[in-house]
């Protein structure tokens, strides 16, 4: 059996700050510790700014992509040598996919892996009805407790007394702390959520800094390490570590400010498959790396960056004649943005790599949730008969001009799919 000291950050919605919050925490404690960070669910900027506070890669714990047990040894290789791992949920504690509270949500994965809940709440507009809250997210069901509950934004000394006082005596749940608004726990945001760390490194890293040396005077950490040694010890894996292969390919992935959004997991099925990862830039790079077997573009933000990889002429021609010689090219959000005809935005249309047809715009609605695809055809990754799951969230639209040549037929989202 394992022991790996663990606690959650969950919230009863989005926006009550627990991204700042548990990113701080993890800053704060790695300064004596080594901390590993989660992310609950689907979601890239987050563990980014984990990856900084913590000076480790975050792992993303997502209960609709995998199953029970890979979650499970997930969570274990990528905790095995720290002192203690850090969840950051997701939106609502018990909000996932449809009405159950423990389909793929946060409070599901607080189950799987027996850890402890502590509840960030935003008290700007509120005192006593907090203790309402709390005494609500923790009888809701049996089959998860809180540990404790992080008031933050609160207003005055007077008000984080008697949020202490009214959560402790009515709902049976230990206040860990009251966090005043302060400007400096304030990340700025722009339409997709937080700026991304590889648009400026150096102000995400100030920022962590600054949440690391704020919250230790506000937040018993004393007790939160308490909660974390408390957690139940988990069932034993078989598999602990990864052994990698020596490399048989070369797989150029692009990363860089237009393209950052990976999951680590999938570039560490990767490498444990046999490929060699280089990392290039279409922002920067005029040629693609040598000698490579396939190419792989993520998600990102090509519709900021778009005049700039549109005056890199050279890469785009680089990959035309990749696809032309056969190299196997697999794109996803931004990225597919990237292979297509162009960007428009606004009167200006900005000519991309044009290995799909029609342009790509941006829209004033943002598409979210939870998708399943079935393969119309063979391709490199999947056959006719599979279903393949994944997630949407964005608010592009690729107005390609006829669809026969699409991959797979996307299925109708879940019931109120929510991440």
């Amino acid at each position: 059996m394992i022991v790996a000291p663990r606690l959650l950050l969950a919230a009863p919605s989005s926006g009550s700050g627990k991204s700042v919050i548990a990113s701080g925490i993890m800053a704060a404690l790695s300064a004596s510790c080594t901390v590993q960070g989660f992310k609950t669910g689907p979601d890239y900027i987050d563990p980014m700014y984990h990856t900084i506070a913590t000076g480790r890669p975050s792992r993303n714990l997502d209960t609709w992509m995998l199953t029970p047990d890979q979650i499970r040894q997930s969570f274990s290789r990528a905790s095995a040598d720290a002192a203690i791992s850090i969840i950051e949920g997701v939106m609502g504690l018990f909000d996932g996919v449809g009405s159950d509270p423990f389909a793929n949500s946060t409070a599901e994965l607080a189950e799987l892996l027996e850890c402890p809940i502590v509840l960030v709440i935003d008290c700007s507009k509120m005192s006593a009805s907090a203790a309402a809250i709390v005494h609500g997210m923790n009888s809701f069901s049996h089959r998860i407790r809180l540990s404790g509950v992080i008031c933050n934004r609160v207003g005055s000394e007077n008000h984080a007394r008697s949020l202490r006082e009214a959560i402790e005596q009515h709902a049976h749940v230990p206040v860990l702390g009251c966090i005043p608004k302060m400007e400096a726990l304030r990340i700025p945001e722009r339409h997709l959520g937080l700026f991304t760390v590889t648009e400026n490194p150096a102000e995400a890293k100030a920022f962590i800094d600054r949440a690391a040396d704020c919250l230790p005077a506000y937040i018993d950490f004393e007790r939160l390490w308490e909660i974390a040694k408390s957690a139940a010890k988990l069932r034993p894996l078989k598999e602990q570590t990864i052994d990698f292969p020596e490399p048989d390919i070369r797989l150029a992935v692009a990363r860089d400010e237009a393209f950052c959004f990976y999951y680590e997991d999938n570039l560490e099925e990767l490498r444990q498959n046999g490929a060699e990862i280089i990392f290039f830039s279409p922002l920067q790079d005029e040629i693609l790396p040598k000698n490579i077997s396939g190419i792989y573009i993520g998600g990102g933000y090509p519709e900021i960056f778009a005049g700039k990889l549109s005056d890199n002429r050279l890469l785009r021609n680089h990959l035309h004649a990749a696809a032309r010689q056969g190299i196997p090219l697999y794109a996803e959000c931004g990225g597919l943005m990237y292979l297509t005809k162009g960007i428009r935005l606004e009167n200006d249309v900005f000519p991309l790599v044009g290995l799909l047809p029609g342009l790509c715009e941006i829209g004033k609605h943002l598409r979210m949730g939870y998708r399943e695809v079935e393969p119309i055809r063979k391709n490199i990754l999947s056959s006719p008969g599979m279903k393949l799951r994944g997630h949407e969230f964005h608010y592009s639209i690729w107005n390609a001009p006829q669809h026969s040549f699409a991959a797979y037929q996307v299925k109708p989202r879940p019931a109120t799919a929510a991440f």
